[in-house]
Formats: C-alpha cells, structure tokens, sequence
C-alpha cells in the first residue's frame, strides 16, 4: 500500500497537464467568444479613456502617464488578440488545445487591465501652479494717505523681522485696494517671494470654506476630506513644501488660529509672511499682527476725489458751492461714500435739483459721532435717490447673495425674471435687455461693481458696506445668511407675517430638523441653494408655506423632492440644477403655474410625469446626462416654450425636429437630432425667424463623451458621424453659426467638401476633431470661397491623416488671398501625428490678432512658422524687416510633447511679441532656440512688460543657443522648471 500514495501522485503529474489540455481543445471556442466579449468592453473603456483625455488635455496640460501606459498595453494586448483568431483562422486541428490556452490566459489579462483603467480622477496633470493671481487695481485714492499705506505695508513685507501685517480700517475706505497694489507688485518682484496667495474671508469665518478656497489656489483637492482636522494636516503638509510665500487673507472679521485651518506660522526658517485685512484692530492683535491703520482720507484728497468723480468743478458754480461743501461733508472722507454719492449728484443738473436732493439727504444722514453709521445712513440716500422701483428691488435681490459673491450677471437676470422684477415681456431677449440695462444703472450708481471672471464670466458684486445698507432698508420683509441663520428661520416668532424673502444659500447646512413646519404665509421666496450637504428636506418645512412662488433647491445633494412641494400651486420657479443625486422626480400635474423648471445637471432618468399639463411654462432645462427618452407628444402641449436644453450627453435622449418646429415662441434651444437630415429640416423649418441662441448636436455615436467644451459662441453646431461629403443641397446650416464643430466625419478630405459652409456669415470658431480622412483644412483646387476672413479659433484635434492646413497645386497659388485667417486669435493643433509644419509660408503676412498658438503632442511637427525662401523674401514689400515676424497681440505660446520640433520660426528670423504673458515648452528636445527680439533698455535686452512665465525643462532651458547672451539674463527671473511628467 506504500507504494499506491508516489503512485497516484506520479499519475496525476501526468494525467492533469492531460485534463488541461483537453479542457483547453473542448472550450476552445468558448474561451474565444468570453474573450471577445471582455475584449469589446476594454475597447469601449479605452475609446471612453481616449476620449475623456484629449477632452481634458486643454492647452498648458499634459497626459498622465499612469493612463498612456494603460492605453499602450491595450494596444498591445490587441495585437496578441488578433495573432490568436488569424491561428484559430487557419483551422488547423493540432493548435486548438493552444489556441484554447492562449484565450483562456488572455481574458485574465483583459479582465485585470478592464480594472486598472477604471480612472475616477482628472487624466492629465496641471501644470506647475503660478506664482500668484494678478489682480485688477484700481487707481489708489489718496495720493499721500493710500501711497503712505502702501510703502509702510511694503516695508513690513521686506523685514525679515516682521512675520504677520494686519491692515485695519472701516469699511470702504480702500483696504482691499491697497492690497491689490501689494499682490501685484510681488508678483513682478519674484526674487522677493517664490508665491503669492490671496484668499477672501469674508463671514461668518467658515473654517472649511477658508480651506477649501487656500487649497485651490495650491491646486490641492480637499474634497475627498470631511474632518476639518484632516483637511488642516494635509493643507499644512501643502504650505510647508512651499515656503517662500506671502498669503493674503482679505476681509477677516474673526480671530482664528492658523493651526485650525492648516497654515503653518510664518518664521524666518520658512521665510513665510501673512498679510491681512480687516475693519477690526482686535482682529489685527489677537492674531499677532504688526497693526498697520488705513486712515480716511484727508480733506483735500476727499475734495479732489469728490470733483474727479462729479467731472466738473461744481465748486466753482457759486449757487452749487455751499450745497456741494455740505455734501462732500456728509461723505465723512470716506472714498466709497463719496464715489456713491457723487454718481447721485452729478446727474442733477438745476438747483432746484440740487436743494431736493440736499433735503433728503439730511433727512437720511443725522449727524453723529459714530462715523460708519453716518456713512451707512448716506448709502441709504444714494439707494433712496435710485429712479424706479425695478432698481432698488434688483439691488434688494443681490444682498440675497453671500457676501463678497460674484453675481454672474446671466443667472442674475434669470432670478430677476423668476421674482418678477423684470416683467415678463414679449421675449426672453428684451427681458435680459432689460435686466442688463439695470445692472448697468446700478453700476454707474457704484452701488454694484462689475467684473469679468475667466470661469464665471461677466459678473456684479456688492461692496460689503453697501449690503449692509440694503440689508438694514430690507429687514424684516428679507432674512439673510451671514446675519442669521438655519435656527433663526425656524424661529417663527422673530418673523410672523413680515418675512418675503430667505436666503440660506452656501450655508453648509447639512440637515433641516424633521417635523418643523414654520408659518410663513406671506414667503415668496425660499433660497437653499448651494447646500450640497442637504440630503433631505422634510415635507413638512413647506406644509404651511404655501405663498411660495420661488423655490431654489439647486447644488444640493438632495435624493428626492419632498412630497409637499408637488403641492405648491402657486409656485412659479422651480430650480434642480446640479442636484446630481435627485433621480426622479414624481407628477408635477398641480403646478400648472410654473414658468420655470431647471432639471439641468440632475440625476433623472426619465421625464416627470404631468409635465405636459405645465402649459404656461417658458423655460424648461432637461439637460440631465442620464436622461434616456424623450417622450414623443409632450413639446406640442407646452407650445410657449422659450428655453429649451434636452440632454444631449444621451445618446437615447433624442429629439423630433417636428416637434422642435412646433415651437413657435422658441428663442434658446439645445438638442439632439439622430441625423442631418432632421437636423436640416429644422433649420428650414425656421425660414426667417432666427433662434437667439442654440447649441445643436446632429449625428449618432456608439459611446456619449465629453467635448471640447467651447461655451464662449451662444450659436454652436456639433456634427459628428455624419456623410457631409459632396454638393448634397439637401443639408444646410444656419448662416448666424458662430461656432462649428465637426466629428468623426471620415469622407472629408477638407472643408472644401462642405458646400453649405459657404453660406454662413457669423463664423468665427472651427473645430475638426477625430476626422481620420481629413488631409488639409481647405485646397487651392476646389472652388471653395468658404468665409474665413472672420474666423478667430481654430481647433484641429486628433486628425491622424491632416499633412497641413492647405492644400496649394502650384498652378492655382496663388488662390490663398494674403488676408486668409488674418482675425484669427487662437490656434489648438493637437495629436495631429503627419503634419510638419503649422502656419505654411506667407500664411502670416498679417497676423495682428493672434493670441494663443498652441501645439501638442503632434509627432512630426519640425516647424511653427514657415521660413521664406530667398526668392520670396525678394518679393516682400521693400523697407519690412524682414529678419522680424511681429506678433503684437500674442499672450500664450504653449508647445508640449513635440519630439522633431527644430525651429520656431526658421533659423533666420525672431519673433517680436510684446503681449506674452506665458510661454510653455516641454518637452522639445530638438529645439535650440527660443527666437525673442527684446527691446533694448540702456543698451540692455529688456523682457516683455507683460511676461510672466517660461515653463520648460531646466536642462533644455540651459542648453539653448541665444543670438545675445544677455537676452537669456534678460528672461532667467521668468524661468520655472517643469521636469515633471
């Protein structure tokens, strides 16, 4: 028996490798097919990747190379794939068994890759953070007392031995400004500080906030991080890795300690300084500052400011001479009162005028001793002396917002809509008209300020001082956050019947105790947006609140709409937007009096049922990228439809262009259409009448994805998928298109194949993306007279077969018109892998308004600008330099991953670019020259007055070869290192 256990071993040795082996002959095809299956679904995720990642690799980024790893082993596994079906192809009896091994072993390999690729964050990577913010400054008032501020704060900020500066001073009297001034002279003195940090605080202090807002100027993602302790670690471990920087805290009302929010303490060993503002001096002491007091100006420069903003000397009309020194005196030398008040003053034109408007403003301002409340009751007459009601309840509406809140100007006018502040008129156009026209009043009455952000746009904010004026007119009808918050709305007593408006929104409340059911039978207006904590809302907040007429419950993280509110009959405004986990919403049947529904950025799958009952509804976003149908019938019954946005993420979510010409109030339409055909019916559907603005997909794709996102054009026309080839009259586009995209349209061979874009006349951005017939942008052999003159951007992304921009057969040359392209601003040529050289020659004869020139990875580009030859440079005019090729507009230069670039512009000519302000380069390494004419400055190159960064690799950037080596000392304090990945 001893001898049975070696034995039984020995066979199964023998016998399993058997087993296997006919496992692997038997399930051959099944393994095939298994794999085939997973290998489609790690196609689809790479396709989804690929796409994702050329979306996101925007100019100045770069792909991760944890992902183009990832993409290059599953090309590779394709290859070894389609090796085992060419075997399995030639049929032969013996190579089954291994055919069966190898695709056994593969749907492992497919499957452990298929996990691997699941990327939830970004897929490219920023590049290095800048050393700061440039902000707008506007001129200091006060010669002698905001220049003697300044240099005194200056001072402070290069002594080493003082670490924290605390400006005080009321409001309105220019502490901000000051500050300004300072950021910005560190940003252009780099060798002082490595980085400049500004943050506005604000109140009430929220710790969370304040890291959040820190964090995102470090480029450090908080998000992940609930506990504020947490958050404070890895903020801290951030900041110490810095060093070197100087952080401006603005507008602080309370002490806090650093420590709490994750600031290290500034110390001559981090060589770190902190800055900040405040109207309190406690604030200033209880955080160790070295005080620094903004004073009120003096009265000379009150009087100087007063005359300035008037724009005549009024003391020299002896009727308005005592009046104006009484004015000027109310203002109590504080700039923001005088600006304010003198925008009253300098529209009244008679003396009669003048003494009316004196009267009431003593009744406003009583004479006191307690300065900012003197200036608060001068505010108040500046508000009073508003022409119109529609004026005063606009600037009511924006003391709803947080403090310190930039107001996009777009979302304002919505709201005034929604309220009723702007009557509803015949369309939605002259209702922004005139909501612009009012923010513009307001702006001129310098009780609002104007701005424009990058990412938000054309915004209004309010002037602290100048909220707490219109809150204290507006109290009790209005509560507000910032003054009072969750606990005091539910406090029923503080309001009974008075309250009209609350605002909660960006409170951080999380949760709204159940069974709470305030009375407020006269509350319009219920503002909880920006809450994204807020899970839940009790039915029971709104059982007795049933004058609401706006409710806003967007960027929340609410799962569902409490029942009450599919109640609310007199509700006019309902607004979801980015509520991205509510999923359904139920029968909206009893609120036929809305006019608003925003359902944009939700989680819904399905259309609400009773939707079609809305019959006096003018707006309607269904813009939810889970949304799958589109009921066929509901569009006709809601026929006064002026806004319309129908998911076109989906590609299930599709609409019927018959419907679509039903609407006949129609003004804003966003949508998808399967294919160009329904799509050109539309358009001829609306012969003469003009949509204001539309964003239309037509064509189908097999996986939805992300886009090349360009929302700067309000008439955009994406078209993918599609045949556009050839003199088909049956398709068409609209001739006010501003922006064009066209995808995965592979019969193109150039835009010379699309007739109907000869017919537009608005066109300024082209974007050919993902068009693998696409060889040049136009050719000199078609008789194309495509509109080009007034293109300004120009997107070329991902076209595997484009070899340039034309296509020129030397008989018809002379067919590109010199002025080709001559308003184009910006230029994106991305993963384009054939084509050599960007601009060919004589392209740029005329390139006044180019701003941005940015080429990535594209591996075969050797050139940006042509160089001309010697028998063309004979025919340039006489008297051009033509060693120079002028680019007076150019801010961004951004060349990444271009492994054959060698030149610039040729090896003879420079460029001579004024307005850079970034250049990026990395890497290039065979490019030898950076080609900058500087102007000279005392016999010395001077660099460009508004650079303020070359990125590139320390070692590329030391081996460069200079026509002057004083050029290179010249532009080293701009210098940054990016050798990352």
């Amino acid at each position: 028996m001893e001898i049975v256990g070696p034995i039984f071993e020995i066979a199964k040795m023998i016998f399993a490798p058997i087993c296997k082996c006919c496992m692997y002959y038997k399930d051959a095809n099944k393994y095939r097919r298994i794999l085939s299956d997973n290998w489609q679904d790690l196609e689809h995720r790479k396709s989804d990747t690929t796409s994702r990642m050329r979306a996101q690799l925007l100019p100045g980024k770069i792909a991760r190379q944890e992902v183009e790893g990832w993409i290059q082993k599953v090309e590779k596994l394709k290859d070894e794939i389609e090796a085992i079906e060419r075997e399995a192809g030639e049929g032969k009896c013996f190579s089954r068994a291994r055919i069966g091994k190898l695709a056994f072993k593969k749907i492992l390999e497919v499957e452990k890759l298929y996990q691997k690729g699941s990327f939830t964050d970004s897929l490219v990577i920023d590049p290095p953070p800048s050393n700061g913010e440039k902000m707008s400054t506007p001129t200091l008032i006060g010669e002698s007392t905001a220049v003697r501020v300044k240099e005194e704060i200056w001072e402070c900020v290069l002594n080493d031995d003082v670490r924290k500066i605390g400006l005080y001073g009321m409001g309105g009297v220019g502490k901000s400004t000051v500050m300004k001034h300072i950021n910005n002279r560190l940003l252009k003195e780099k060798n002082k500080f490595d980085s400049v940090i500004w943050v506005t605080v604000s109140k009430p202090l929220n710790v969370i906030q304040l890291q959040h807002d820190i964090a995102r100027k470090l480029d450090l993602d908080l998000t992940k991080f609930e506990d504020v302790e947490e958050r404070a670690a890895k903020l801290m471990a951030k900041l110490e890795d810095k060093n070197r920087y100087v952080l401006i805290l603005d507008d602080m009302w309370e002490i806090l300690t650093l420590e709490e929010v994750g600031i290290p303490e500034p110390n001559s060993a981090n060589g770190c300084k902190l800055v900040l503002t405040t109207r309190l001096r406690d604030v200033c002491r209880g955080m160790s500052c070295k005080d620094i007091q903004m004073e009120l100006l003096s009265k000379e420069e009150a009087r100087k400011l007063f005359l300035e903003k008037m724009g005549y000397d009024v003391f020299n009309i002896p009727n308005l001479k005592p009046m104006a020194e009484e004015v000027l005196e109310r203002c109590a030398q504080l700039p923001l009162a005088i600006v304010i008040i003198a925008a009253s003053f300098k529209l009244l034109i008679d003396d009669c005028e003048w003494r009316d408007a004196l009267v009431k403003l003593r009744k406003s301002v009583l004479r006191t001793n307690e300065t900012e409340k003197q200036v608060l009751e001068t505010l108040k007459f500046s508000y009073e002396q508003l022409k119109g009601e529609k004026l005063k309840q606009c600037l009511l509406h924006c003391a709803l917002f947080p403090e310190d809140f930039e107001i996009k100007k777009e979302e304002l006018v919505e709201h005034l809509i929604d309220e009723g502040i702007i009557e509803r008129m015949e369309s939605r156009q002259e209702e922004f008209d005139n909501g612009y026209s009012i923010l513009r009043k307001l702006e001129s009455a310098c009780l609002l300020e104007g701005g424009n952000n990058f990412f938000r746009g054309k915004f209004v904010k309010m002037h602290d001082l100048v909220r707490d004026m219109v809150l204290n007119v507006a109290s009790p009808q209005f509560m507000v956050e910032g003054h009072l918050g969750l606990k005091d709305f539910l406090d029923e007593g503080k309001w009974r019947e008075d309250l009209v408006k609350a605002s909660l929104m960006y409170k951080d409340i999380s949760t709204i105790p159940p069974n709470v059911s305030p009375r407020y039978p006269n509350l319009s207006t219920l503002l909880l947006q920006g809450n994204r904590s807020l899970k839940n809302v009790p039915d029971s907040l709104f059982e007795h609140l049933y004058g609401l007429k706006v409710l806003d419950l967007s960027y929340t993280g609410i799962e569902s709409l409490p029942n009450a509110v599919y109640s609310l009959e007199k509700l006019t405004a309902l607004r979801l937007r980015e509520c991205g986990k509510l999923k359904h919403v139920s029968s909206l049947a009893k609120l036929t009096t809305l006019r608003k529904l925003d359902l944009g950025e939700t989680g819904i799958t399905e259309v609400p049922d009773g939707l079609e009952m809305l019959v006096n509804l003018k707006f309607l976003d269904l813009n939810a990228p889970k949304l799958k149908v589109m009921p066929p019938g509901i569009l006709r019954k809601i026929s006064h439809l002026q806004y319309l946005t129908v998911s076109w993420h989906s590609m299930e979510t599709i609409v019927d262009e018959e419907e679509i010409a039903s609407l006949k109030e129609l003004e804003t339409f966003a949508g998808r259409f399967d294919d160009v055909d329904k799509f050109s019916m539309y358009i001829r559907s609306l012969k003469n009448r003009r949509l204001a603005s539309y964003q239309i997909r037509a064509g189908l794709r097999a996986k939805p994805e992300r886009w090349w996102h360009n929302y700067r054009y309000s008439k955009r026309v994406i078209l993918e998928n599609s045949n556009l080839r050839g003199g088909d009259e049956s398709f068409v586009l609209p001739n006010d298109v501003q922006s064009l995209e066209i995808k995965e349209c592979h019969d193109l061979r150039s835009l010379c194949d699309v007739p109907s874009l000869n017919h537009t006349s608005e066109l300024q951005c082209l974007s050919l993306y993902d068009c693998q017939g696409i060889e040049h942008v136009l050719s000199s052999s078609s008789s194309c007279t495509l509109p080009l003159l007034q293109i300004e951007e120009l997107n070329l992304l991902n076209l595997s077969n484009l070899h340039g921009l034309f296509r020129i057969e030397k008989a018809a040359s002379a067919w590109v018109p010199s002025d080709t392209f001559s308003r184009l601003k910006i230029i994106n040529l991305s993963r384009c892998s054939k084509i050599k050289k960007l601009f060919p020659l004589g392209l740029l004869l005329h390139p006044h308004n180019l701003e941005e020139i940015s080429v990535i990875d594209c591996d075969q580009v050797e050139e940006i600008i042509g160089e001309a030859s010697d028998e063309e440079e004979e025919k340039e005019e006489e008297g051009m330099d033509t060693t120079k090729i002028s680019l007076p507009k150019l801010r961004l230069l951004n060349l990444w991953k271009l492994p054959e670039l060698k030149t610039i512009c040729g090896n003879r000519k420079v460029i001579v670019c004024d307005s850079i302000e970034k250049i990026i380069i990395f890497p290039c390494p065979k490019l030898k020259r950076l080609p900058l004419s500087l102007h000279l400055s005392n016999g010395q190159p001077s660099p460009p007055p508004s650079l303020q960064r070359i990125a590139a690799d320390g070692q590329w950037w030391e081996s460069l070869e200079w026509d002057c080596y004083n050029t290179k000392n010249a532009l080293q304090p701009f210098f940054t290192d990016s050798s990352f990945s």
